[in-house]
């Protein structure tokens, strides 16, 4: 399955405070970009950034979608994130339980309709 196929999919994106990813979630739901936003409790993220290390605290966002809105959700989520540069990765789940493919299923492609 690739991105744009219907199925499942997920994205995974870490925000600086729990509210701007809650911001975040609300706008891509309201948009219907997305079915669920997971906010996981804080992480500690260790990187490099334009040459420098860094050390922050962060929230993870897992965001369940699906795969025929994945490069819509991508690009939106981009747009709204409040970093600069922020880490996006989106892919399409390989396997899913049937009650999620059933609801994932259910988000449609707004450009679409």
């Amino acid at each position: 399955m690739s991105a744009g196929t219907p199925g499942p999919a997920l994205i995974w994106c870490p925000f600086a405070n729990e509210e701007d990813a809650a911001g975040a979630a609300r706008i891509l739901l309201d948009e219907k970009l997305i079915a669920c936003a997971n906010i996981m409790p804080a992480m500690r993220s260790l990187y490099e950034w334009d040459g420098q290390r860094g050390d922050a605290r962060e929230v993870g966002v897992l965001f369940k979608t699906n795969a025929a809105l994945l490069d819509p959700a991508v690009r939106r989520l981009e747009e709204i994130h409040p970093y600069d540069a922020p880490a996006v990765v989106g892919w399409a789940a390989d396997a899913a339980g049937s009650a999620t493919r059933e609801w994932l299923g259910g988000l449609s492609d707004p450009l679409a309709e």
